[in-house]
């Protein structure tokens, strides 16, 4: 028994408090002991998850290893606490040592799957995660028991895309007296946990403060488009995961009311019919003063000649803009939150063609008719849009992308704050509908 220690009994109940017990596992695979959990007394008592299994001497062995040299990942060896591990391990095989191996473990692959930053540091943060669907903790540590490989267990949870090798390789080599850079390193490591480990085949994603766009294909760059992004404030992009289920060529705008009315949109229509024939607005008057303005097809749209057709509460989407001289700006957070697309036209065909849903000529065909027109895509296509403020870009380097909108200091502080226990998996942020702007 650990010298000044006791044992304290966890009750089940305690330990499956505001969470969901793991599949149930094969019992001739691996042992689920249901002996009481266990814990030093210097160390606090926290719920676990009520599954715990054996860990022979030399997995538990791993594991210690594994956690001394979790700093190579961007996370803190101590929040796994590899002393009273360590203890239990020289003790010998027993509940004690089961517990807290079952526990460390269970920690590791959660930081490493799901990201260690909890939800309330994640502004605008409304991706909601699957991997720990995809890759339960559970059968992740039936796995690292059946196999012994403790370490390699691990490392499968960590993301496929190349940035997150770039990421860590530049941690390596960066000295620890650095440690502002070896932070802000650490802290876009996590970002990329937020997301699926695994992209996709076939996906677009951008990245809100280095205005760029990436069609990406097998994690290689296809092609790039400059972006325009929401300007700070209320109208900053949020950050989200959604599908393109199709493109709209020569879409029609409807302006929302916040224009319409708060930036006098309708009374400049109503009261100015042939500027407003000349931009192609038409207006609609209804019951107690309320005017709808639509803007139909054309080149002076606000939406340009396409848009991706994403649904998502937020109405986000990405989108044509006929003022493209704002692409040479340097800074380009200057839209209501929707991204505006370099070479919009270009990036519609290309979607609608491997999504199947037109031929080239039936794309071109269809841009040049003039006509509100939605081409429905067989293979969806999904579109991430990120916010990480080191990363490579579209040559391949590693640097560092302006903090646009303050986003850093949570994730920064986060780390250096004691591991959150039990984090939701979804943010409790509002959503706010966002909608983009006249054209300047």
């Amino acid at each position: 028994m650990l010298a000044g220690a006791v044992l304290m009994a966890v009750p089940t109940a305690l330990a499956a408090q505001d969470l969901q017990a793991e599949p149930v596992l094969e019992q001739d695979a691996v042992e689920v002991v249901s002996h009481p959990v266990v814990q030093p007394l210097d160390v606090p008592v926290v719920p676990l998850y009520p599954q715990v299994m054996h860990w022979p001497a030399d997995r538990a062995g791993a594991l210690l290893q594994a956690i001394e040299g979790i700093g190579a990942e961007g996370l803190d060896p101590h929040d796994y606490r590899p002393g009273p591990l360590r203890a239990a391990i020289e003790i010998g095989e027993g509940p004690e040592l089961d517990a807290l191996a079952s526990q460390a473990f269970t920690w590791l692959v959660e930081d490493l799957r799901d990201g260690r930053t909890p939800m309330t540091a994640r502004v605008q943060w409304f991706v909601v995660d699957p991997d720990p669907d995809l890759l339960p903790t559970g059968k992740l540590m039936e796995q690292a028991l059946q196999s012994g490989d403790v370490a390699g267990t691990l490392a499968s949870l960590d993301p496929t895309h190349p940035d997150y090798a770039a990421l860590k390789a530049a941690l390596a080599e960066t000295p620890e007296e650095d440690t502002d850079r070896r932070a802000m390193i650490r802290a876009n490591m996590d970002r990329w946990r937020w997301l699926a480990r695994d992209l996709g085949g076939q996906y677009l994603i951008t990245n809100v403060p280095e205005y760029e766009l990436r069609l990406t294909v097998n994690n290689n760059i296809v092609r790039s488009y400059k972006t325009i992004v929401g300007k700070p404030g209320r109208t900053a992009t949020p950050q989200l995961a959604e599908t393109v289920e199709g493109v709209i060529f020569n879409p029609t705008w409807t302006v929302p009311q916040s224009i319409v009315k708060g930036e006098g949109l309708g009374a400049k229509v109503l009261n100015n019919p042939g500027w407003a024939k000349a931009n192609g607005y038409r207006a609609v008057k209804g019951a107690n003063g309320y005017i709808g303005v639509v803007q139909q097809p054309g080149p002076g749209n606000s939406l340009g000649m396409m848009k991706l057709d994403m649904p998502n509460p937020h109405a986000i989407f990405l989108h044509d803009t006929p003022a493209r001289n704002l692409f040479d700006q340097e800074n380009r957070a200057l839209s209501h939150g929707c991204i505006r697309t370099e070479r919009a036209l270009e990036l519609a065909m290309t979607v609608a063609i491997l999504g199947q849903g037109a031929t080239k000529e039936e794309a071109v065909e269809i841009s040049r008719s003039g006509t509100y027109t939605r081409v429905p895509v067989e293979k969806t296509m999904p579109v991430y849009i990120t916010y990480f403020t080191m990363g490579r870009d579209v040559d391949g380097n590693l640097t560092t992308f302006a903090d646009i909108y303050d986003r850093d200091a949570p994730v920064l502080a986060s780390l250096d704050a004691p591991r959150v226990a039990n984090r939701a998996r979804e943010t409790k942020e509002k959503v706010v509908e966002i909608v983009d702007d006249l054209q300047t």
